[in-house]
């Protein structure tokens, strides 16, 4: 068993930003020698009876499903976060409490949050397709690529144009808080506590069962199903509390920048270093204002301190991502078969390789390395100032951006060819 590691993920509604957006932000902290990337699905329709292969089972399709772009660990068929054509954003963690996690094969977390995203049209309906399925699949397998068994249940935090999630689960039961107004973030902790939306019809009368509650103090989430009190965890300083500080101390100007800045932060553990590491990050920008599109930044690149966020935008004819794309290995692939994780194959992307290179130059040589630096950040920052006026008019000619993150990779590559 691993040592629990897990993400941080970020969502800051008005008033807590600077102008009538939503901003979600998630770092995904995962073995540092897994390859994410970032991929495209359109939206499609299917055939009645059709099933889909998620990561280790088959459950039937849906009838349509919406498009979506995802950063997930190469090897799987789900995702640590991504968006759709909706403005629905999605991020996981993992959690761990009294009720243990399963190695049963079923639904990985990371399978659940691109279900939700390609079968929700809004926060609330994406919670609702997670708990659909937690009842109907369950959630539990292997969550690395490797033979050595790691698990966890899962927390998500949910949002759209208008409201946001977070939903958490002790194998197949939950709770859900919802979010209107401010911030919240979520680690590898859980964190609701009283204030209760939602949740699964017997999850307080299970916890009873087990002794873990005796149905007269009021009932905290966080404090029946963790292994320790809310007040013991408060008092952790971990990352969860770190992250808030951040988001508090920004409190009423959060910008896409704010959360790229909390994102790279180091001291507060955020950006993970070490045998688990930051190996992606997203932030999207959510316009209120249903005319606006939605941006939303992927790295597809370990370190965001290291790393240009570069911008997507949904529009139609989108190309797939090839440069952030993993080589596909079919039924070849060593996590098909069965046993599984027999050998690990080589999921390096063109840009995961060219990014290698330059960051062990930047680690190496130092002026060589400010200069590459100096190089990507202009770049960013070039690409930021044209997504405000997207942000600020909308989009007049979508063929204009059809490329947008494609061609912004390659301008990337442009950078690190003259490294």
């Amino acid at each position: 068993m691993m040592t629990p590691s897990s993400c941080d993920t970020f969502v800051a509604l008005p008033p807590s930003t600077d102008g009538q957006r939503i901003i979600f932000g998630k770092n995904s902290d995962r073995p540092c020698d897994e390859v994410q990337e970032v991929v495209y699905f359109p939206s499609k329709d299917y055939s009645p009876g059709e099933r889909v292969e998620c990561t280790y089972i088959e459950i039937e399709q849906a009838a349509h499903t919406h498009a979506v772009v995802l950063s997930r660990p190469a090897w799987l068929w789900g995702a640590e976060m991504g968006a759709n054509e909706h403005q629905v954003c999605i991020g996981n963690e993992a959690v761990w409490g009294r009720e243990s996690a399963d190695n049963e094969e079923a639904l990985l977390g990371m399978d659940l949050v691109r279900l939700a995203l390609e079968r929700a049209d809004s926060a609330e309906k994406a919670l609702d397709v997670i708990v659909e399925l937690l009842e109907k699949c369950g959630q539990g397998g292997n969550c690395m690529e490797d033979e050595c068994t790691f698990t966890y249940h899962n927390s998500f935090l949910i949002c759209d144009r208008t409201e946001a999630w977070v939903l958490e689960t002790s194998g197949k039961y939950w709770a859900a808080e919802k979010i209107e107004n401010g911030y919240r973030n979520i680690s590898n902790q859980y964190s609701i506590t009283t204030k209760i939306d939602k949740e699964h019809p017997n999850m307080r009368a299970y916890a009873q069962e087990q002794g873990w509650w005796d149905g007269q103090v009021e009932f905290s989430f966080a404090e029946v199903y963790s292994f320790m009190t809310t007040a013991r965890i408060e008092a952790a300083g971990g990352r969860y509390c770190e992250g808030r500080k951040l988001l508090e101390k920004n409190n009423g100007q959060i910008t896409a920048k704010t959360m790229m800045d909390i994102l790279r932060d180091k001291e507060s553990g955020i950006n993970m270093e070490g045998m688990f590491m930051t190996t992606g990050s997203m932030v999207s920008v959510l316009p209120m204002d249903q005319s606006l599109p939605g941006v939303h930044y992927f790295t597809a690149t370990p370190d965001p301190e290291r790393s240009i966020f570069k911008p997507f935008i949904f529009v139609a004819d989108i190309m797939p991502l090839n440069q952030t794309r993993s080589p596909y290995l079919g039924d070849d692939d060593p996590v098909k078969k069965k046993p599984r994780f027999q050998s690990k194959p080589n999921r390096k992307h063109p840009l995961f390789i060219k990014h290698e290179v330059v960051a062990a130059i930047i680690d190496s040589t130092r002026e060589k390395g400010q200069r590459i630096m100096q190089k990507m950040q202009e770049l960013e920052k070039q690409k930021m100032e044209e997504m405000e006026n997207y942000l600020a008019t909308g989009v007049e000619d979508s063929t204009l951006i059809v490329h947008l993150f494609s061609n912004t990779v390659e301008e990337e590559l442009q950078v690190y060819n003259k490294a």
